[in-house]
């Protein structure tokens, strides 16, 4: 793997952008401030070289390039741990690894084989793997079998499994991310069978545009809050989102106050805005961002990114 170039803040985010086997990968670290990097770490790699789904306010799906291998996807990790912590040993409360940069976890079934090999590869009592998902159709499989290795390898809530809903509309939903994923009330029947007593709660991911359909009532009626919590995010300002006209719903303005938290938690769900850090829009490490372009042949970065104002050594 070769590191084309490196991006962000210590402080903050780091984005890596990367070669493999002439295919272009992205991979990113981050802390949560005021949170210490050593309570808290996460990784976000990429599964996939682009993505297949396409939805409306992802960069990351402007093209398909096939599947991270196994090897791959731990050069990704290798490389940010080892550049900290050289003996693997990473001595971190919360270290999170998030299959989220780029592609569809669920649609690569490496992404389990590597699951299952975290554990005896690292030193890291703090480890927790994240899985988000469209719920695709054909990701049944996948999905089966995760069940088995989050309760054999990841009991007691030290696994994290996020829905991306985004609306209570199914028809917006298919807009949004493809026609072809789950409906909501497949999701909560796998809910039931993934869900065991001490097991983190189910996150339900909503990105919120100004015109989003979101019923709290609606997905009461569908899901059991006991297990699933309700995460709210901006629609970041990614070249897709820019392009089909989402504009956010969240804004640093009204998240002190955003009516749907309260709704959601009247019903009884946990719900919060979850947003991190603003500057992250800045380097081009925040949800659906894809900073990488291609031009001339050459690459580059997005002339709508201001990713190059955070150029690292």
């Amino acid at each position: 793997m070769e590191i084309l170039g490196k991006y962000g803040k210590e402080d903050l985010a780091i984005l890596y952008i990367a070669k493999q086997d002439d295919k272009i990968v992205e991979f990113v670290e981050s802390i949560q401030p005021p949170i210490p990097r050593e309570k808290k770490w996460v990784l976000i790699i990429s599964t996939m070289y682009g993505c297949p789904v396409g939805c409306l306010m992802c960069d990351a799906g402007e093209y398909y390039h096939g599947k991270v291998s196994t090897e791959g996807m731990f050069e990704e990790i290798d490389f940010m741990i080892k550049n900290r912590f050289p003996d693997g040993k990473v001595p971190i409360n919360k270290f999170k690894i998030q299959f989220a940069r780029m592609g569809e976890p669920t649609l690569n079934e490496e992404v389990l084989e590597v699951m299952k090999l975290l554990p005896q590869r690292y030193d890291a009592a703090g480890m927790m793997p994240c899985i988000s998902t469209v719920a695709p159709n054909g990701s049944e499989k996948f999905l089966d079998e995760m069940i088995k290795i989050k309760d054999e390898l990841y009991p007691d809530g030290n696994f994290q499994l996020q829905f991306s809903v985004h609306s209570s509309d199914e028809e917006e939903r298919q807009k949004w991310m493809t026609k072809n994923i789950w409906s909501m009330k497949k999701i909560a029947e796998y809910g039931e069978r993934w869900f065991k007593e001490g097991d983190r709660k189910i996150t339900l991911n909503f990105a919120v545009a100004e015109d989003s359909k979101i019923s709290p009532q609606a997905i009461r009626d569908i899901f059991d809050p006991a297990k699933y919590w309700i995460k709210l995010t901006p629609v970041n300002p990614t070249s897709k989102a820019i392009h089909n006209k989402l504009e956010t719903g969240i804004t640093k303005e009204n998240t002190e106050y955003f009516p749907l938290v309260k709704e959601f938690q009247n019903l009884g769900f946990d719900a919060a805005i979850s947003i991190g850090e603003w500057e992250e829009n800045e380097i081009g490490t925040n949800c659906g961002q894809f900073a990488t372009q291609y031009k001339d042949g050459k690459v580059g970065i997005k002339e709508n990114y201001t990713t190059t104002n955070y150029t690292m050594d």
